[in-house]
């Protein structure tokens, strides 16, 4: 968290999905700096099978393809303040998306399986006392708004993001359910890590970035936690870009 940035969640029940790592690993720790309670889901069977420590966290096995296993999730929550969408992949099992049950199984993963739990979770957001209401947060990716041949299902689904997350936004809000998004642009995780040296795919991202660099997950972390803040309470339906400028270039 950059200095200076404060936000106080004592009291806050934290569910993040894909937090063992990059983005989710950033915003769960700093929801727990920030006093929260946090659960994080990996693909693992336990906290222990990841090098990271994780000793922070409650942490639940999670495969969003699962279906039984996100209703059984959801099912199993017994209070929640805010929800962060962040699990997600591309190019499953390393399979190319322009192959029709691969690109299916990339809609599932970073589009579908969100949605499932955001249904599932939804009469327990609906109960929270959290001030602002309760909050939903998805990621969503410069993807949601720029063709990414590469991989089509990977880039579909997170439009589909941005699209879900303005229909649950109006459809949620008299349950007292505010629904955001953030796209983060340029980060380095393990997902973006294949592009770092690689001129041809590196070069154009910087050159087109304003703030000339990658971003760092810490860099998108406080966008998630003012977004659930009572801060944010009158916002809802609204998707934050953290890209250093790239979108407006």
């Amino acid at each position: 968290m950059p200095p200076g940035t404060r936000f106080d969640f004592n009291g806050c029940r934290v569910l993040v999905t894909g937090g063992t790592s990059g983005i989710g690993l950033a915003v769960a720790t700093a929801f727990h700096a920030a006093g929260a309670a946090v659960t994080l889901t990996g693909t693992r069977p336990g906290a222990s099978d990841y090098e990271q420590d994780l000793s922070l966290f409650h942490y639940r096995p999670l495969d969003l393809r699962d279906r039984e296993a996100v209703d059984a999730l959801a099912g199993s929550l017994d209070s929640l303040d805010v929800l962060v969408n962040n699990a997600g992949a591309n190019l499953p099992g390393g399979r190319n998306e322009w192959q029709p049950e691969v690109f299916e199984e990339s809609l599932l993963l970073n589009l579908s399986g969100a949605f499932r739990l955001c249904v599932g979770a939804k009469p327990v957001l609906a109960k929270s006392a959290w001030p602002g209401g309760a909050a939903i947060v998805n990621v969503a990716s410069m993807s949601s708004f720029f063709a990414v041949p590469m991989v089509p299902g990977y880039g579909v689904a997170k439009a589909g993001v941005v699209q879900m997350t303005k229909n649950l936004a109006v459809a949620w809000a008299p349950d007292g359910i505010r629904v955001n998004a953030v796209a983060p642009g340029l980060i380095e995780t393990a997902m973006t890590a294949p592009m770092k040296g690689i001129e041809a795919l590196e070069k154009p991202h910087i050159q087109r970035t304003p703030l000339g660099r990658w971003g760092t997950p810490q860099d998108v972390a406080p966008a998630f936690l003012f977004l659930a803040s009572p801060q944010a309470g009158f916002i809802t339906g609204h998707t934050l870009r953290v890209d250093g400028g790239f979108s407006a270039a």
